[in-house]
């Protein structure tokens, strides 16, 4: 039987006291790959932080891995960040360290302690999106597309079981696109649940999926034809 791993009873969305989107209804189910389309400013990004807890869920019934998003305390934060990956469209990391010393920041502040399996987790992520031979790397000597990478790998650090990827793309010209959305399609195979915001709809023609739409404060279900 399928496992439930996100689900929103009638949620309306705020973001500093605005109405984002409203009366989202929605069913997750473990290892789903999801899609979510829109224009700029139409509640794509606000709609994952309420997901990650960055939005606090004001209105409706929210759960996410186990987590109640509208009874969600601010120290529970980390510890649902630790079930969910999180990678953003500038790569957010950090410039004054290697990408090994990224990945170990990431660790360190999570709680591992033991070097040998900090090491193992490290080369086991790298290895997954193809960059193991960049462990001594800064990252401006990476490309878009390689940053991304190693964005993806810290975000599986902790071995989430949700992927969420904002605009992963959306810095990236469509040959690198490709090569990202195909590591996460991997991801997913592998068993993980993934929701991705785009607006780069030649991937989603490319690697078609379930597609829902943010568009006039709502969020519904798309088939690719009419994307």
């Amino acid at each position: 039987m399928s496992e439930t791993v996100l689900s929103l009873k009638d949620v309306t969305i705020f973001q500093e006291g605005r109405k984002i989107l409203s009366h989202i209804n929605l069913e997750v189910e473990h290892g789903e790959f999801i899609y979510i389309i829109g224009k700029t400013g139409t509640g794509k990004s606000s709609f994952m932080k309420t997901l990650y807890g960055d939005l606090p869920l004001l209105e409706g019934e929210g759960h996410i891995v186990e987590f109640d998003l509208a009874a969600l305390k601010e120290s529970q934060i980390p510890y649902l960040r630790r079930k969910i990956g999180i990678v953003f469209q500038d790569f957010k990391l950090l410039p004054d360290r290697t990408v090994q010393d990224n990945m170990l920041f990431v660790l360190k502040a999570t709680g591992w302690v033991e070097k040998e399996a900090m090491q193992h987790k490290i080369d086991e992520v790298l290895d997954k999106v193809g960059m193991k031979d960049f462990l001594n790397k800064m990252p401006h000597q990476l490309s878009g597309g390689e940053q991304q990478r190693v964005a993806i790998a810290r975000a599986l650090l902790n071995d989430p079981e949700f992927i969420l990827a904002d605009e992963p793309t959306g810095n990236l010209d469509p040959q690198t696109s490709s090569e990202v959305l195909e590591v996460l399609k991997k991801i997913n195979a592998n068993g993980k649940t993934v929701i991705m915001a785009t607006h780069d709809y030649a991937l989603l023609m490319k690697f078609p999926s379930k597609t829902l739409k943010c568009e006039d404060q709502r969020i519904f279900e798309v088939v690719q034809r009419s994307v």
